[in-house]
């Protein structure tokens, strides 16, 4: 049996290496069957699960991000592993949604956009390893 099709990448915790992860997470998607739309709000879930690593678990620090894509049987599973201090969902704390200004609504985004979100144990115990999953949309302009 041929192994299923993955995506992953490695690069520095830094801003400036966000467009790799989404081009990949486009690329993924878009290769997974997701319609436009669908593809756009996981590259928007993905681009701040990621800058959260960046701004909140290195604090501007040098760290590493690392990005898998999965396909699973009826979507995609993404795996993002850092090496920062250890978080849990209950430490994600969003911002009002009545405090409008700019910025900080990345939890928001990713809750809303993600079927499922969870932390699952680093396999050598450092660092966080967050699994989101997404369900596949019917293919746009309908079925």
């Amino acid at each position: 049996m041929a192994a299923e099709r993955h995506w992953s990448l490695c690069v520095p915790a830094a801003a400036d290496r966000l467009q790799d992860l989404r081009c990949l997470t486009r690329e993924a998607a878009a290769a997974l069957g997701f319609t436009a739309t669908a593809t756009e709000e996981l590259v928007l879930a993905v681009n701040e699960a990621c800058m959260n690593v960046i701004q909140h678990g290195y604090g501007g620090e040098s760290g590493l991000q690392e990005l898998w894509i999965l396909p699973i049987h009826d979507g995609i599973e993404v795996r993002l592993r850092d090496l920062a201090p250890p978080v849990s969902l209950a430490d994600w704390r969003p911002r009002d949604l009545q405090d409008v200004r700019p910025g900080g609504l990345g939890v928001h985004f990713i809750r809303s956009i993600m079927d499922e979100i969870a932390y699952l144990p680093a396999p050598d115990g450092i660092g966080n390893l967050l699994c989101m999953r997404k369900c596949r949309d019917a293919p746009e302009g309908g079925v």
